[in-house]
C-alpha cells in the first residue's frame, strides 16, 4: 500500500495542479483604473474636450454607466471602491485632512481601515489571485496601514491626499514630504518622474516580473491626475490652448449642451445654477482670464496624458497575451476640485517650495494648477457644484466596465455606487465576499446590470446615503435630498426630482413636504446605521483644513517657532539695554 500510494502522490499532484492551471485560466484579471478628481463628462466618450482614445476604447467594448455616484471626497470614495462597505463602517467618515478634533479617534473616523474590513485585494488574494498597485493610497498610513498589510503582493505608492506630479515633494503644508513607500518601505522618486508614466512603468514592472505564474491578477492603478496640482508635459497641453479661451461660464454650456445630445440629461433639462461665490468670467482681468484658460487647458493635457499611458498599460497586455482574459474597470473618486490656495495666507510656504504661476510654463516642472471654483463648476456640468460639496457635481462620476463576460457597447442608467465594484469583481472571479470576522460588504454586485437580469439593484423604495463632513445626500428613486454647507451651499436640506430636474434647480420641499420628511426620516436612519458624527457648530471644510494646516506646521516646526521666539525677545532686549544705557550716557552729559 505504502509503495502504491509513493506511486499515486505525482500522479495526483499532477492532475490537481491541471485543475488549478485551468481554474486559473477560466478567472479573469482585473485592472481597476482610479482617476483623481475626473468630473462625470470629463472622458471623451462621456463628451469631454480631452482627448481619450483607449478610455473611450474600452467604454465602446464594455459598459458605461451614467448614474454612478462615488462620495465627494477622495478618501471615503477609495474606502468604498476597495471594500464594498459605505465608508464610515470602513474607517472613513471625512479625509484627515478635514478632520475635526472632536471626531478624531472615533468609530467610523480612524482614518485607516478598521478592524474587521477587508479590502478586495486581500479577498482575491485569499482565493489565489496576484494583487498589486501603484499610485495614491490615502487609507492610513501607520504600521499595519500600507497597502502591504491589506493584501497587495507588491506596491508603490503615495501615502498621502497627493502630491507633486513632477518632483519628490508635498504640494500642500499639512505634508513636511511626499511620502512614497514600496512593499512598506520609504523610497525615493527617480529623476525623470512623472506620475502617470511612472505609475504604469512601474505596474507594468510588477506584471512583467511574475509573467510566468499562472495565477490572475488583480492590478489597482490609482492615478494622480488630476489632483492638484494639477500638471502635465507641454506637449499634451499645447493641444488645448484655444479649447478655453471663451472661459468657464462658456465650457458649463457647451458640456450642459452636450449632456442633453448624449442623454447624460434629460433633453431641455436645466443647466445647474451657478452660486454667487463664483465670479462671472467677464468680471475677470485679462491676465486672470489668461491663467484660468490655460489651467483648465493643463487639466485636459493631463487627462490626455494619462490616457496614454492606459494605452501602454493596454498594450503591453495585448502583446503578453494577457489583454483578452482581462477586466477594466475605470472610475474616479469625487467630482472636479476648485482646490486653489494660491494668494492665501500660505503663499509664503509656495514661495519656498519653488512653485511659481507663470503663463508659459504653467503645468510644468515647478509650477502649481488648480481648475478654481469657476473652472470646477465649468468641469462639473451638467450638475450643481463640484468635489467637497453633495450637489451631483461632486457626486456623479463617470464608471466603465470592459472584459470577458461583459457586453459591448452597453449602456447603463441604473443607480449605482462605489461600493458597488467590490461584491460585482468578487463574483465574476468566484471568490468569497464575506470571511469570518469581517464586516459584510453593502455594496450589490452589478453583474444583474451587465448581463441584462435586471434593471435596477437598487429598488425604487430603497434608500442610499451619503455623508461627508456635513455635506449629505440622500437617494430614493427619482428623488433627492441634500444638504451642501458654506461658501457655495447654506447647510439647507433641500429635495430635487433627479429626472426632471438633474441641475438640483427646483427645490420641491415646499410643494412635497410629506414626501421630504420621509427621506429626512430615512437620512437619520442610514446617519445612525453607519455612524455618521454630528459636526461642530461652525464647521467649514475651507476653516478645518487651514485649522489643521497649522497644527501640522507647529508639529513640523515648533523647535523654528520656538527658535525665531527667543531669537527675538533676544534682539528686543538688546535693543531694550542699548537704548536704555544711551538714554544714561545722555544724561550723564
Amino acid at each position: 500500500m505504502k509503495t502504491a500510494s509513493y506511486f499515486l502522490r505525482p500522479i495526483l499532484a499532477f492532475f490537481a495542479l491541471s485543475a488549478s492551471l485551468v481554474a486559473h485560466a477560466e478567472r479573469p484579471n482585473f485592472v481597476v483604473i482610479l482617476v483623481d478628481d475626473a468630473a462625470l463628462m470629463d472622458f471623451q466618450v462621456y463628451g469631454g474636450e480631452a482627448a481619450t482614445p483607449n478610455i473611450d476604447l474600452l467604454a465602446e467594448s464594455g459598459a458605461l454607466f451614467t448614474q454612478h455616484r462615488a462620495t465627494p471626497f477622495c478618501a471615503p470614495s477609495r474606502a468604498m471602491l476597495l471594500t464594498g462597505l459605505d465608508n464610515h463602517l470602513a474607517g472613513f467618515g471625512t479625509i484627515a485632512e478635514v478632520l475635526p478634533p472632536e471626531h478624531r479617534g472615533q468609530p467610523g473616523y480612524m482614518m485607516a481601515l478598521e478592524p474587521g474590513v477587508e479590502t478586495i485585494a486581500t479577498k482575491l488574494r485569499r482565493s489565489g489571485y496576484r494583487t498589486y498597485m501603484t499610485g495614491k493610497w490615502h487609507l492610513g498610513h501607520g504600521e499595519g496601514e500600507l497597502p502591504v498589510d491589506h493584501g497587495f503582493d507588491h506596491s508603490f505608492i503615495l501615502d498621502a491626499s497627493g502630491a507633486d506630479n513632477w518632483e519628490d515633494k508635498p504640494y500642500l503644508p499639512y505634508y513636511k514630504e511626499a511620502p512614497w513607500f514600496e512593499d512598506g518601505e520609504k523610497v525615493d522618486l527617480p529623476d525623470d518622474f512623472y506620475s502617470s508614466t511612472f505609475l504604469v512603468r512601474q505596474m507594468q514592472d510588477y506584471l512583467e516580473a511574475d509573467e510566468a505564474r499562472p495565477e490572475p491578477f488583480f492590478a489597482y492603478v490609482s492615478f494622480m491626475a488630476v489632483h492638484i496640482p494639477v500638471q502635465a508635459p507641454k506637449s499634451f497641453t499645447d493641444n488645448y490652448l484655444d479649447t478655453y479661451r471663451e472661459g468657464w461660464d462658456g465650457i458649463r454650456e457647451q458640456r450642459w449642451r452636450r449632456a442633453q445630445e448624449l442623454g447624460l440629461v434629460r433633453e431641455g433639462a436645466a443647466l445647474a445654477p451657478q452660486p454667487a461665490t463664483i465670479p462671472r468670467w467677464d468680471d475677470l482681468s485679462e491676465d486672470e482670464q489668461r491663467i484660468a484658460a490655460k489651467s483648465m487647458a493643463v487639466n485636459a493635457g493631463a487627462l490626455e496624458a494619462m490616457d496614454a499611458e492606459i494605452g501602454n498599460l493596454i498594450g503591453y497586455l495585448k502583446a503578453s497575451g494577457q489583454y483578452e482574459n482581462t477586466v477594466f474597470v475605470v472610475t474616479s473618486d469625487n467630482g472636479p476640485e476648485a482646490g486653489d490656495p494660491w494668494g492665501t495666507q500660505l503663499q509664503f510656504w509656495f514661495d519656498l517650495q519653488g512653485y511659481s504661476r507663470d503663463y508659459d510654463t504653467l503645468g510644468e516642472r515647478g509650477s502649481y494648477v488648480a481648475l478654481g471654483s469657476g473652472g470646477a463648476s465649468a468641469m462639473a456640468g451638467p450638475s450643481h457644484l463640484f468635489k467637497f460639496h453633495a450637489g451631483d457635481g461632486g457626486l456623479r462620476v463617470p464608471l466603465i466596465m470592459s472584459g470577458p463576460g461583459l457586453p459591448e457597447a452597453a449602456r447603463i442608467p441604473a443607480f449605482t455606487t462605489m461600493a458597488d465594484v467590490t461584491p460585482t469583481l468578487l463574483k465574476l472571479a468566484g471568490a468569497e465576499s464575506d470571511a469570518p470576522g469581517t464586516k459584510p460588504i453593502t455594496g450589490r454586485s452589478l453583474l444583474p446590470l451587465l448581463n441584462g437580469e435586471a434593471g435596477t439593484v437598487y429598488g425604487e423604495d430603497e434608500a442610499v446615503g451619503f455623508s461627508t463632513s456635513g455635506q449629505a445626500a440622500l437617494y430614493r428613486g427619482r428623488y433627492k435630498l441634500v444638504r451642501n454647507l458654506p461658501p457655495h451651499g447654506d447647510s439647507v436640506w433641500r429635495l430635487f426630482d433627479m429626472e426632471d430636474d438633474p441641475g438640483e434647480t427646483i427645490d420641491l420641499s415646499d410643494e412635497m413636504p410629506d414626501l421630504k420628511a420621509d427621506l429626512m426620516e430615512a437620512y437619520r436612519q442610514y446617519a445612525e446605521r453607519v455612524g455618521v458624527l454630528e459636526l461642530p457648530p461652525g464647521y467649514q471644510v475651507e476653516q478645518q483644513i487651514a485649522h489643521n494646516i497649522r497644527e501640522k506646521l507647529w508639529e513640523y516646526y515648533w523647535h523654528w517657532f520656538l527658535l525665531a521666539g527667543l531669537t527675538i525677545l533676544i534682539v528686543l532686549a538688546l535693543l531694550f539695554i542699548g537704548a536704555r544705557r544711551l538714554l544714561w550716557a545722555l544724561r550723564a552729559r
